[in-house]
């Protein structure tokens, strides 16, 4: 079957309800990003430089395909791809990968380092689609989807879902040093190696010291019921301060899960993150953070969720090694 002609623009800032009509059609009110509804944030959005809102249309005009791209700010170096979403009229035409290409090559050109996304865990069609573009898997996201999430890529499927962490690199990035905690870094060796991360496992320096306290910011998104932590500063009470924080998030505000970023470019945090397995704390993956210099390591600490391997379905080899290795990192069931 030959493919549908198709043209490929970038919408305007004036354009944001073609976002937020594809995303009602595809999910009607159930998408975990709420801001999408909104036309006029998505086009503040694309204004301020900080969206990307790529579409196939046919020649007529008629919405084909959408695919966006969020960055932390105007001319990040890492862009997060998402929204996506193929019309019912244009399925079995490649148009996701088609136009992740066609933005992929925008995106190189503008010198950005590389796009992560998150794909849905419930089948490895989305997953499959990336790892064709040349994206590798860096995680997983347990429980990360909220069961209220209703389209046909969850089909069937009761509870929370997951997602898996891809990567696609574009250019190179800076050169730096990269401190593992020691119980995960043959793991975060192998994925600076496969998706060609530009970082280098390093030792803490000799004597390194941590400061007294640390320093967190803690973020709880509504829509997903769950928290993410970002550890600015890993301080010598981390232990401590984490317990105290996910206590409250689990039992105060009764979120289902709790996701903690510790900054991989400080030495601190091969120091202090060996320990939070004691709290239930488990391996997620490697992934950007807004608020920090490079990567963090993403740990994940779910309340009252259930995952087993049936209920995550990966697209590579490379994706089935990780996906066992962040399960054998969960803490045994209560």
């Amino acid at each position: 079957m030959s493919e549908m002609d198709v043209e490929f623009r970038f919408l305007e800032p004036d354009e944001g309800a073609v976002l937020s009509g594809a995303i009602e059609s595809a999910y009607g009110q159930s998408y975990d990003v709420r801001w999408v509804y909104d036309p006029e944030e998505v086009g503040t959005r694309i204004a301020a430089g900080t969206y990307v809102s790529c579409i196939a249309e046919s020649p007529a005009g008629e919405l084909l395909c959408h695919l966006g791209m969020s960055l932390a700010a105007a001319g990040d170096a890492v862009g997060h791809s998402g929204q996506a979403v193929t019309l019912p009229t244009a399925r079995g035409q490649h148009l996701f990968t088609r136009t992740k290409r066609f933005l992929m090559d925008w995106a190189r050109e503008q010198g950005l380092a590389g796009l992560y996304s998150e794909a849905t865990a419930a089948h490895p069609y989305s997953q499959k689609a990336n790892i064709e573009l040349g994206a590798h898997e860096t995680g997983f996201l347990l429980g990360w989807i909220p069961a209220s999430v209703s389209n046909h890529a969850a089909a069937g499927r009761q509870g929370r879902q997951s997602a898996a962490l891809l990567y696609n690199k574009l250019n190179d990035g800076h050169e730096r040093a990269v401190f593992a905690p020691e119980r995960h870094r043959e793991i975060v060796g192998q994925t600076l190696a496969l998706c060609e991360l530009r970082g280098s496992l390093a030792e803490p320096p000799a004597g390194a010291e941590l400061e007294e306290r640390s320093e967190l910011h803690v973020e709880i998104d509504a829509d997903h019921n769950l928290a993410l932590i970002t550890v600015l500063v890993p301080g010598a009470d981390l232990e401590q301060a984490l317990s105290a924080e996910r206590h409250h998030l689990f039992h105060r505000a009764c979120l289902d899960a709790v996701y903690v970023d510790l900054p991989l470019e400080q030495p601190a945090t091969a120091l202090v993150a060996d320990h939070l397995e004691r709290l239930g704390v488990s391996y997620a993956g490697i992934f950007p953070n807004r608020r920090t210099d490079g990567d963090v390591l993403r740990m994940q600490s779910l309340h009252r969720v259930r995952v087993k391997a049936d209920d995550v379905a990966v697209a590579s080899d490379h994706g089935q090694e990780l996906l066992e290795y962040v399960l054998a990192d969960l803490p045994p069931a209560a």
